[in-house]
């Protein structure tokens, strides 16, 4: 790679730190217009602050995937994988999204053992974890369920959903980050997909290596989002 492609990759990433930081702003001033609102009764303004502020915060997490993926593709990424209680991080993952929730009414639900432990990088996989929640926000029928369980050597996290599930064509292909085109109409560009599979990729114990898989069904019908760490 040229040095004047270095130095815009840099520029680039420098860019979209100010943004997300700028975003972050003006995200958390949304959510306290919104709150001012609801005390006065305006549950319209509410609710239409509710979807500005979520896809506030869709491209504020999209920005995230981006600068971490650059972190890692330079090496300069504190890759952190250590032991953690899975409640803890799943509660956290709760409470960074409740904002959002609370204003589509969205039930959230979390399954977890207290004494579930496991090694991971805790960030990384809190981010994989918003991403699929941004993911059911967006399909879901008012319900999402978070669960966490021991299968096969495997820690086997699920977000699951009571929306339509994934289409047909998706599941067949098996991998879910297989499909690397862009969807004008949705605006997906598959980056939540890829970010999460490099994650998964990242925790590593023997031969076992993280993955992502998706199906439909699960405990509330629709669509599940699972990650597998070793």
């Amino acid at each position: 790679m040229k040095q004047d492609d270095i130095r815009f990759t840099d520029l680039i990433a420098s860019s979209i730190h100010d943004m997300k930081n700028s975003l972050n702003v003006q995200v958390s001033e949304l959510e306290r217009i919104a709150q001012q609102c609801r005390s006065k009764g305006d549950e319209a303004t509410v609710q239409d602050l509710g979807r500005v502020i979520y896809q506030a915060s869709h491209m504020n997490l999209n920005l995230v995937e981006l600068l971490s993926l650059y972190k890692l593709s330079k090496s300069i990424y504190p890759l952190d994988i250590s032991e953690q209680t899975v409640a803890e991080v799943l509660e956290e993952v709760v409470q960074q999204s409740h904002s959002m929730m609370e204003f589509k009414g969205i039930a959230v639900s979390v399954d977890c053992a207290s004494d579930c432990y496991w090694y991971m990088d805790r960030e990384l996989v809190k981010g994989v974890l918003i991403n699929a929640l941004n993911n059911a926000y967006h399909h879901t029928s008012g319900k999402i369920h978070i669960a966490a369980s021991q299968r096969d050597k495997l820690l086997e996290l699920r977000v699951e959903d009571n929306g339509p599930g994934y289409p047909e064509c998706l599941l067949q292909q098996g991998d879910p980050t297989s499909d690397k085109t862009v969807n004008f109409e949705t605006g997906s560009t598959g980056l939540g997909f890829y970010f999460s599979d490099q994650v998964a990729k990242l925790h590593k114990n023997g031969v076992l290596r993280g993955a992502l898989s998706i199906e439909n069904g699960g405990s509330l019908g629709g669509g599940c989002f699972v990650l597998h760490l070793p």
